[in-house]
């Protein structure tokens, strides 16, 4: 986007990519349909950024959602509204949409320069490259670092570049996984009979914040979008703690007095988890998951009364012993702190390198919120760029 930006400008653009072709992780994020935005008013979105939204919404602002969305239109890629507000584009991958882009900055003038490994400067402030005929050297007018952060290292973005920025004295908060899963020790049984099974329609609540949605069991321990939202507090918590308590509902739905009355029916000559899917509509997963946490904690289900069985169906505590590692989670937490930037993106102590997307220091739940921002500030970057290049 910043290559854009700057092509648009009338600058002269050379994209350095570690990786063999472009954009692969967004083709990575197309294989769940390329969650572009969000429709939700822009004041609600912002607020999603949490304590970066100051300093993401002058970007956002200039490059809000619809100015995405038109973006995609006007390369033959329209988008819709999903039902959860979410926004796609029609063809639901991210292929077409990265070709007519290629396309387009390819007509624009931009030029890639492919297999080229970013390791930092030379003595005379030229940018250094490993490539696979050797090392390459380039003498750059101005750069913008759009290096990621340090999830899914394979396909780019490793965090390599950490060391090398706080080499020159730029602050990086460290970087660690967002909207990642969690550990949990399960016992050999439920894991090897329950991994990969999906808890649908569940609620999880952690503190204040409960969150609707799916949850998946996991081998090392639990994952899904309603795990993703509370993976900020869940991270902290466990980061200070070594451990936290997540409940989840099986049946948020139902209303206590229901769950009960359902729970009061005769069982006759059911085994406990017969009865408990034909009476509460739980899932194998699901009764795993009360067998799993009544065993965990000396209970006998079978013993309890109604009111305390449902109680437990709506309120099972998930022992979480850490957080699953970074080149797992979808995205990531810290890197360039914001003081280090000006208003153009420009990192103060090194005139003439500007910074974009994940590598700068913030979080957002998945949503269409991380390629909103990344978009976003890859523009302002480009901005920053044209009017420090005008200035000079």
């Amino acid at each position: 986007m910043a290559a854009e930006v700057l092509a648009q400008g009338g600058a002269r653009v050379t994209v350095y990519d570690a990786m063999p072709s472009a954009g692969r992780k967004l083709l990575m994020a197309g294989r769940g349909g390329l969650n572009l935005t969000h429709s939700e008013p822009l004041p609600q979105f912002l607020a999603r950024y949490r304590e970066a939204t100051p300093r993401l919404k002058a970007a956002v602002e200039a490059f809000p959602p619809q100015a995405l969305r038109d973006w995609s239109e006007a390369l033959g890629q329209p988008t819709f509204v999903g039902s959860s507000g979410r926004v796609f584009p029609k063809a639901f991958k991210a292929s077409p949409l990265l070709r007519a882009w290629l396309r387009r900055l390819d007509s624009a003038g931009v030029q890639f320069a492919l297999r080229h490994r970013w390791t930092g400067w030379d003595e005379s402030g030229r940018l250094l490259f490993q490539t696979p005929d050797g090392p390459r050297v380039i003498d750059a007018t101005a750069t913008v670092l759009a290096l990621g952060g340090a999830s899914w290292p394979r396909l780019g973005s490793d965090g390599s570049w950490v060391e090398i920025l706080t080499a020159k004295g730029v602050r990086v908060s460290p970087l660690r996984p967002a909207n990642s899963g969690v550990t949990v020790a399960w016992s050999d049984i439920f894991r090897d009979r329950f991994e990969g099974q999906p808890l649908k329609g569940v609620a999880l609540t952690f503190g204040m914040h409960t969150v609707r949605g799916e949850a998946i069991v996991t081998r090392a321990g639990i994952e899904g979008g309603a795990v993703y939202a509370l993976s900020a507090e869940l991270r902290e918590t466990i980061l200070k703690a070594g451990r936290a308590t997540l409940h989840i509902a099986l049946r948020p739905d139902l209303e206590p007095s229901d769950l009960i009355a359902r729970l009061s029916a005769p069982k006759g000559k059911q085994s406990l988890s017969n009865f408990l899917r034909k009476a509460a509509h739980l899932s194998p997963v699901a009764i795993g998951l009360l067998q799993e946490t009544a065993i965990s904690s000396g209970l006998s289900l079978a013993s309890l009364s109604p009111a305390d069985l449902a109680r437990l169906i709506n309120a099972i505590p998930i022992e979480l012993n850490g957080v699953a590692p970074i080149a797992r989670a979808i995205s990531t937490a810290g890197g360039i702190s914001f003081d280090e930037l000006d208003a153009d993106f420009m990192i103060r102590r090194l005139p003439g390198i500007f910074a974009a997307g994940e590598m700068l220091d913030w979080e957002a739940p998945t949503g269409g919120y991380l390629l909103q921002a990344s978009f976003a500030t890859g523009a302002a970057a480009g901005r920053g760029v044209v009017k420090w290049l005008n200035q000079s």
